[in-house]
């Protein structure tokens, strides 16, 4: 106990309930082009709806490009067996964040810029076309929220423009409203001179309007959807100022984003341009503040040519008569899939470099990328990701020119693809492509077939174990296809299976199977099977994790026993599991000798006896005579 230095009692508590916990071995990760979306950060969605929502759907461009048929698929496939996907997007120097004034480039909130144009106000949340069809309107004051026109406007039936007795250039912005004689029109174009005014849809009345001064009203478009103009918030009114909401609406002006023009995508009501003020539970009202933290859209910057903006004392009420609209303008993807570098997506995947940084289990090849040399990035995998962090299988998949409309080539250049691999127990081949139906475009697409491996290996954890082999006819079902790019008959198999490539098989009647579970080690060896490798990961990972609590203890026989009693217990369960035959650990004088002692460090020996799969199964059936005795002969075939 510790020194007391007069009477007294001391109460410690100390804490032997430590166990070995339980660790996830289900998250999957990928990298890759898409449409929109946070770039160069781990993004986790938990079905293809959240992703299609996050990062854009694989639908055509209006030109008919497309950007990520075979990336999207490959994670959507993997979300069809399991909820944990982490999702980095890929772009390179030239994508550009559509802008009010200017596009630049805005990879993630960590990289948000300082905007040096002060009429820059507004860019696109990501960068991308998508951000081409924003538009962004303020409403920054009463008048701009609707004021009395005072010139004579005359109409005639059926026609689109109108034509106005005073200058209405200072009064009317495009996009605003009209009302007049009970009738709403849109604002499409203002003449130079201000007395023009075209409409978006024309004047479909039976007679023509003809009305004189202050009859006719200008309104901000989205009036209705906020309960009333601008006022003066709370905390200014309380600091001495005035006049300091504002309204911003974001919509999706062409419609690229939800596919109808016009749809309001956000509505921020009565936020201030008071940099210090807050709303009504301590939270910043600023609205620049507001918009980064809950757009999904934009970013915002305040200052000149927009709002007056400043401390809450010092903010006095603004007199513009025309609410602004912002059409966003100027963003780029910068890649598509068919172009898009080996170096673009390395940068991605090397986010999952760290063990430290992110858990994952299973990494997602996605399309096989690297220009001629077109393993470069299977290799940079197994070379940086899975050998580096070694907690972690990485899924691979030949090229798509291997086993697409190359019939009678198929396994000689998936062989070839195979034979320009690291040799790895943390790597997993599969032969191929599927075709499967694309609802985004009505079409029928072949997507690599990684991401269902990688699928089927979180649908047999959840069903039986990590240490349990994914291939077979029990968990190696592949959903959603038509048909594979090439079914491999027993020969081709075994040529495969030789190679450390595991066959996918389409069986009549029984389904598309996973039919094999070799890792990429290629040499006879205990880890040359996907299950034992898993195994092996999560006992590393697990035991690793109780044993950070024995760092700085003392290597005495109290510590090397709390050790081993730590342990067992696991490894007993995982036994009972029939993930081990059997296991001994060792950690007494034997391996902590006074020399290791001295050196400050603790080894704990566990050996392990894997469970194995079953690869091959032989059936004898032999027939006797009637007078032979079964025990004269069994065993002796």
């Amino acid at each position: 106990m510790p020194f007391q230095v007069s009477p007294g009692v001391n109460v410690s508590e100390i804490d032997l309930s430590t166990v070995v916990p339980a660790v996830s071995t289900t998250e999957g990760a990928i990298a890759g082009v898409f449409k929109w979306g946070p770039a160069e950060t781990r993004v986790l969605v938990d079905s293809e709806e959240t992703l299609a929502a996050r990062f854009g759907d694989p639908a055509p461009f209006a030109n008919g490009d497309l950007l990520n048929t075979e990336t999207f698929f490959t994670a959507a496939n993997f979300l069809a067996y399991g909820n944990k996907l982490y999702v980095s997007r890929v772009v390179d120097s030239a994508a550009r964040n559509a802008g009010s004034n200017n596009a630049l480039l805005i990879k993630n909130d960590d990289s948000v810029v300082q905007l040096t144009d002060a009429s820059d106000h507004f860019h696109a949340r990501y960068a991308g076309t998508l951000g081409n069809s924003i538009r962004v309107s303020v409403c920054d004051s009463t008048s701009a929220f609707e004021t009395a026109l005072t010139g004579s406007l005359t109409i005639s039936s059926g026609a689109s423009t109108g034509t106005s007795s005073a200058d209405e250039s200072s009064k009317v912005s495009v996009g605003d409203l009209i009302e007049v004689s009970g009738v709403t029109l849109e604002v499409s174009a203002i003449n130079e001179a201000g007395t023009g005014l075209t409409f978006a849809k024309p004047y479909t009345g039976v007679s023509d309007i003809s009305v004189g001064t202050g009859v006719a009203k200008r309104k901000w478009r989205h009036s209705g959807l906020v309960r009333s103009a601008p006022g003066t918030s709370s905390y200014v009114s309380a600091q001495g100022g005035a006049g300091d909401e504002i309204h911003v609406v974001v919509e999706d002006e062409d419609g690229l984003i939800t596919g109808t023009k016009g749809t309001i995508l956000e509505v921020y009501e009565g936020v201030s341009r008071a940099t210090d003020a807050k709303n009504e539970v301590g939270e910043t009202n600023y609205w620049v503040d507001v918009i980064e933290a809950r757009s999904q859209w934009i970013y915002a910057k305040g200052g000149a040519n927009l709002a007056a903006d400043g401390v809450a004392a010092s903010i006095s009420a603004l007199s513009t008569t025309n609410p602004s609209y912002n059409s966003l303008d100027g963003g780029v993807e910068s890649q598509d899939e068919n172009n898009i570098t080996l170096a673009d997506v390395a940068a991605g995947y090397d986010l999952y470099k760290s063990a430290e940084d992110v858990d994952v289990s299973l990494i997602l090849q996605g399309k096989a990328i690297g220009g001629t040399n077109k393993n470069g990035l299977a290799n940079h995998l197994i070379d940086n990701v899975v050998d580096y962090r070694k907690d972690c299988v990485a899924f691979i998949s030949p090229d798509k020119d291997d086993v697409v409309n190359n019939a009678g080539s198929e396994v000689d250049d998936t062989k070839t693809f195979r034979n320009g691999l690291t040799a790895s127990s943390y790597a997993f081949m599969d032969n191929g492509y599927k075709y499967q139906y694309d609802k985004y475009s009505d079409k029928y697409r072949w997507i690599p077939l990684n991401g269902d491996i990688a699928g089927l290996a979180v649908r047999s954890d959840e069903l039986r174990d990590a240490w349990f082999s994914p291939a077979g006819y029990n968990r190696g079902g592949i959903k959603n296809l038509v048909k594979l790019a090439y079914n491999p008959n027993k020969a081709q198999r075994d040529v495969l299976y030789q190679a450390d490539i595991n066959p996918i098989v389409t069986f009549p009647g029984q389904g598309t199977i996973l039919f094999g579970d070799k890792t990429l080690l290629g040499k006879p060896s205990a880890f040359d099977r996907i299950n034992v490798r898993r195994l092996f990961i999560i006992l590393e990972k697990a035991i690793s994790t109780a044993s950070k609590f024995t760092l700085f203890e003392f290597n005495d026989g109290f510590t090397r026993s709390q050790f081993k009693n730590l342990v067992e217990p696991f490894l007993r369960d995982i036994q009972g599991r029939r993930g081990i035959q059997d296991f001994r650990v060792v950690c007494d004088e034997t391996n902590n000798t006074g020399e290791v002692i001295d050196r400050n460090e603790f080894v704990g020996d566990i050996y392990i006896k894997p469970a194995k799969s079953i690869n091959f199964i032989q059936l004898n059936f032999v027939a006797v005579r009637s007078g032979v005795e079964f025990s004269e002969i069994v065993g002796q075939f």
